[in-house]
């Protein structure tokens, strides 16, 4: 974020010397080292919060998309059902025809041995 180089450093360590005092400036570091790292901390923990915010937004977005992939499901067990319902039909009328074949062969047979066979010789 900031480029503080080694010049900056030597710069900004010589002046605090000079205004703060040789007596002062192990105790002024050592505050200042504190309040950065308390503000790395602060700076971290905002961090994984955004990213734990981010995250759930992804998973919201995934809820969001297995809702449509649900309506998908129903789809697909109306048309097993409607399939079912063909196929139930469909062999019902498989049945009736063969129940009408059965009936036309029976009296055909009965038909054909009531019919006399006549020799003429």
């Amino acid at each position: 974020m900031f480029d503080v180089g080694f010049f900056e450093l030597l710069l900004i360590s010589v002046v605090a010397l000079l205004v703060v005092g040789p007596e002062r400036l192990p105790k002024l570091v050592r505050t200042v080292g504190l309040w950065i790292g308390r503000g790395r901390k602060m700076l971290s923990s905002v961090k994984a919060d955004i990213e734990k915010e981010l995250k759930a937004e992804e998973l919201k977005q995934v809820l969001k998309e297995q809702s449509g992939v649900d309506s998908v499901h129903e789809i697909l067990d109306d048309t097993r059902a409607a399939l079912n319902d063909i196929k139930q039909e469909t062999q019902s009328v498989v049945k009736q025809a063969g129940d009408t074949v059965k009936v036309t062969d029976e009296s055909a047979s009965a038909t054909a041995t009531e019919q006399p066979t006549t020799n003429s010789k």
